[in-house]
């Protein structure tokens, strides 16, 4: 009988598990899927000569990670690589918004939009400087952050306060007003917000903007060499040398809960697995508390507040393999990483004010990866191993553009989509189209066909609209990964502090799991209410 049984061999899965292992416990991880990884797999399934990314790609989070930090992955093999460019948002007219590596070329490129706009991205990376540090600390400490929260507050003080606090509370399109002139400085903050589901006029899409933008301006946005494969590859040897066992093809029927305690799990098959001190779930909430706990071992009220969790936008993606790079009008998109495609600011205001009417956008925001520049092992000199990803309602109910797309996703709407998306590159890049050996579509059921936590390919586990966040993640009064079942701990990025892959949730839940009986008792308590 192990110590403990993890359910899910996603990235926080297997943090948790590194953890307790790490702590002397004996581990069992137990993964639907017939591979590791969740949605930070890689694959050779559109060109045999092309790796591809299936879900996840960039990794910001993770460079900047403390979790992962601790866990030595480099001497696991993983070795991360960068394109010369961090992001760049090209323009029809040529102009081209651009995260460099180095702050200075960042703030130069954005003095082309308004020359005071190179002082006002220093000024910002230089409060980044202060506390940036700091508050990543905080944030992937559980909540409530004492201890890092400390030091961030004395941090903030010497770093404008109350007024940044007001800042990173602002929408996006009031912050970009505010700090920049031009329109180069408002693309990378906007843009970056959209990584997640938050509109440009979203409260505190202001804040996720300028921290994706700083994190890439201070880590960039790395990849593992090799593929995203091997980040997962990196974390299941770490296990297996110090001890853990991992068994794929396992799907998780049920959590076994005896006097108000959980004592293991019961498979598909029907093979009951016993957990000595305790289990951690890497699943949706909606997945632990609507099916693997049965609702008699759970408080009314946290049943009743499911009803309300709201997943993130749905998420679309297509997979190329192209016989050369992109040919983009603006030659500085060429040697990033990450593009951006949206006709600026108001065009992501159009984009998600479409999508929160239940519509198909008729002219998507597609979000380029753009893998053979970020690492050259990925496909033959010369070719690109390239994808884009759009977001989408949750549930349909119309289409802005002109295909009827209904959110059934048979063949024909799925291949209209992509026409669509490959429409938007090819408008700033003529030629693109032509560059197609091969695609490989990934419509919202395929997604969540192949990783259920990605429901309709929401990709952050539910919203991270400031609503659904901290002590109000996944619900109101939890915010941390004890639940109201004893010995049972929610390690997803449905927890605290969420989407992203920095392994935050699992480590939380694994010391939850080695510290147990602590003052969370108190947050649970509320749930009885």
């Amino acid at each position: 009988m192990p110590d403990a049984v993890v359910i899910g061999a996603g990235p926080n899965g297997l943090v948790a598990a590194n953890v307790l292992v790490d702590a002397g416990w004996s581990v069992e991880v137990l993964e639907a899927q017939e591979e590791p990884g969740g949605a930070v797999r890689s694959d050779r399934g559109v060109h045999p000569d092309y790796v591809s990314d299936l879900f996840s790609a960039f990794y910001p989070l993770a460079a900047a990670s403390p979790v992962l930090a601790r866990l030595d992955l480099p001497a696991e093999g993983l070795r991360w690589s960068h394109a010369p460019r961090v992001l760049a948002h090209p323009l029809r007219d040529g102009r081209c918004a651009v995260l460099e590596r180095s702050v200075r070329d960042t703030a130069d490129g954005l003095a082309e939009f308004a020359a005071a706009d190179a002082v006002a991205w220093q000024d910002m990376y230089d409060v980044w400087r202060r506390v940036g540090p700091d508050l990543v600390r905080a944030m992937f400490t559980p909540f409530p952050p004492l201890r890092a929260g400390l030091r961030l507050a004395a941090k903030l003080r010497t770093a404008g306060g109350l007024r940044l606090a007001r800042d990173l509370m602002l929408p996006l399109r009031r912050l970009g007003e505010e700090e920049f002139a031009g329109e180069g400085g408002r693309l990378l903050l906007a843009g970056n917000a959209l990584h997640a589901d938050l509109a440009p006029e979203a409260d505190g899409s202001g804040g996720f903007g300028w921290l994706m933008s700083m994190l890439g301006q201070g880590h960039g946005f790395p990849v593992p060499v090799g593929g995203s494969g091997a980040l997962t590859a990196a974390l299941v040897n770490r296990l297996r040398r110090r001890g853990g066992t991992l068994r794929c093809g396992e799907r998780v029927a049920s959590v076994v809960v005896r006097g108000g305690a959980a004592v293991g799990v019961e498979t598909a098959d029907g093979e009951a697995v016993a957990a000595r001190r305790a289990v951690l779930a890497d699943v949706s909430a909606p997945a632990l508390y609507g099916g693997l706990v049965g609702a008699e071992h759970l408080p009314g009220r946290l049943l009743r507040d499911l009803r309300r969790f709201q997943w993130d936008f749905a998420t679309f993606k297509v997979d190329w393999a192209l016989t050369g790079p992109v040919p983009w009008n603006a030659p500085q998109a060429s040697e990033a990483g990450t593009v951006h495609v949206a006709d600026g600011v108001d065009g992501l205001t159009r984009f998600a004010s479409q999508i929160a009417m239940g519509q198909v956008p008729d002219e998507p925001f597609a979000l380029v990866g753009q893998m053979t520049t970020a690492d050259p092992s990925r496909s033959p000199a010369g070719t690109e191993s390239a994808w884009a990803y759009t977001h989408l309602p949750q549930r349909v109910v119309s289409d802005a553009g002109h295909d009827r797309i209904t959110g059934r996703w048979d063949l024909r709407e799925q291949e209209a989509m992509a026409d669509r998306v490959e429409a938007q590159v090819e408008r700033l890049a003529p030629g693109f189209r032509a560059l197609i050996d091969a695609r490989r579509i990934l419509a919202p059921s395929t997604l969540q066909a192949m990783d259920e936590n990605l429901h309709n390919g929401a990709i952050n586990n539910g919203t991270t609209a400031l609503h659904q966040q901290a002590v109000f993640r996944p619900v109101p009064g939890t915010g941390r990964p004890e639940t109201p079942v004893k010995r049972l701990y929610l390690a997803s990025a449905a927890a605290h502090p969420g989407g992203g892959v920095h392994g935050a949730p699992g480590a939380n839940a694994a010391h939850a799991a080695l510290r147990p009986l602590g003052p969370h008792a108190l947050l649970h308590r509320a749930q009885r209410v």
